[in-house]
């Protein structure tokens, strides 16, 4: 059995499902660093939370886990740790100080130069229509010169048919802003609407650059997801994807899904695998994938140079993605490319909920049967199941059709 500490920087779904994953794989209990203490931890036992005051400044995590790790280097001077994040805004921040936090870590993420081209909507589009990879077409508003009294955003081109989607270029430069009303993805059916947004954004402070994109036609169901993994000699050599029944619908969490049946799909993957191959890639990926409902065609919307805040659709589907990570960076074995094949309903949400947004009857026949075959949440784990743990998922679980009936209370053609 391999021997390693995993060290993970946050604390919601995604975070609880890598310690997981971990736990499962080799039973080692990961340290999560955090500045809260949520639900998808608190009282957890298959894993340590360290108190980090300040996680959300750069300086001050960093500082931390250096900290952590000399601490850690002390206790057991030949252990290997390996450090983990599952936001945007962290994993550049572990990019950015690779070289301190080397002395201590092992970070298998890609080069700072690689996140940035890929992080960015504008590189991403530019990446993958170089290797043949249909995308949406798109208008990018940059807000650098914002400060400018004389400063006025630019006309977006007559072919940008609306409505549009918009939301950050890179999402780590809007990650840690605040201001009302704001959301993580936008619907706007005006050039009027999207005016007021530019505007906003540049009162809220924002310096980045925004994209509008072409509304890809279709509901939740129409989005896919594809997970890869990059080896350290860059082959991929594991490789899921997923179709989404449902996405979240609260502002701060728009577009995240909360259910998928997992399924092989060729030519999404293909592609997935070629574009990340043609680059000094190492690590996680997860691409974000919607198809036309009227065309059939896929459209790949951007990718995440992490494994995803539903990571654990990957185990569900049949490969323990941090077993094929560790086996590689810790193990050093060569391994062969595999791809998930089991069929599994991934859900975070009650059963009688996800079928209030099921439309298709095919689909809805498809939903039951794997629900009767019984739903995977990572949260519900028998290894993690006190009383309190039980109480924390039948709460996350029940605030769902709070939130629904809120934001989301029946389904529209859009998904919006």
């Amino acid at each position: 059995m391999l021997s390693f500490q995993p060290v993970i920087i946050g604390g919601d779904l995604g975070a609880y499902a890598i310690a997981r994953e971990f736990n499962d794989a080799y039973g080692v209990k990961p340290i999560m660093v955090t500045a809260y203490n949520p639900n998808a931890i608190r009282d957890s036992a298959i894993l340590t939370r360290r108190y980090c005051a300040n996680a959300s400044d750069e300086q001050a995590l960093v500082d931390d886990l250096l900290d952590l790790g000399a601490q850690l280097r002390r206790q057991n001077p030949h252990m290997p740790v390996v450090l983990m994040a599952n936001t945007d805004w962290r994993i550049r921040v572990m990019a950015k100080h690779r070289e301190q936090l080397e002395a201590y870590y092992q970070l298998p993420i890609p080069p700072l130069e690689v996140i940035e081209q890929v992080m960015d909507k504008q590189g991403f589009e530019r990446l993958a229509t170089a290797q043949g990879m249909p995308v949406p077409r798109s208008f990018y508003e940059d807000f650098s010169q914002a400060d400018d009294s004389n400063w006025t955003p630019q006309p977006v081109p007559d072919d940008l048919p609306f409505p549009v989607v918009a939301k950050p270029a890179d999402s780590s430069q809007y990650e840690n802003l605040l201001f009302e009303g704001r959301k993580k993805v936008y619907r706007i059916d005006s050039r009027e609407e999207l005016d007021v947004l530019w505007h906003t954004l540049a009162d809220a402070g924002f310096r980045g650059t925004f994209v509008a994109q072409e509304l890809v036609r279709g509901d939740d169901t129409g989005m896919y997801s594809v997970t890869a993994y990059v080896d350290s000699h860059g082959k991929v050599t594991m490789r899921c994807s997923a179709h989404v029944l449902l996405e979240e619908h609260h502002p701060a969490t728009l577009g995240n899904p909360c259910a998928m049946i997992t399924e092989p799909i060729p030519q999404i993957l293909d592609h997935a695998q070629r574009f990340l191959e043609s680059m000094p890639y190492h690590g996680f990926a997860n691409f974000d994938v919607k198809r036309d409902s009227v065309s059939g065609k896929f459209y790949f919307l951007e990718i995440n140079p992490r494994i995803g805040r539903n990571n654990f659709y990957v185990k569900a589907a049949g490969i323990n993605p941090m077993e094929i990570m560790i086996r590689d960076i810790i193990g050093g074995e060569n391994l062969p490319e595999q791809t998930a094949d089991k069929e599994v309903l991934y859900s975070i949400i009650p059963d009688r909920l996800l079928r209030r947004y099921i439309v298709n009857p095919q689909l809805m026949a498809q939903v039951r049967r794997l629900q009767r075959a019984g739903r995977v949440n990572p949260q519900r784990n028998p290894k993690d199941a006190s009383l309190k743990r039980r109480l924390y998922v039948l709460e996350s679980e029940l605030n769902e059709y709070r939130k629904f009936n809120r934001y989301y209370p029946k389904p529209t053609s859009t998904g919006f």
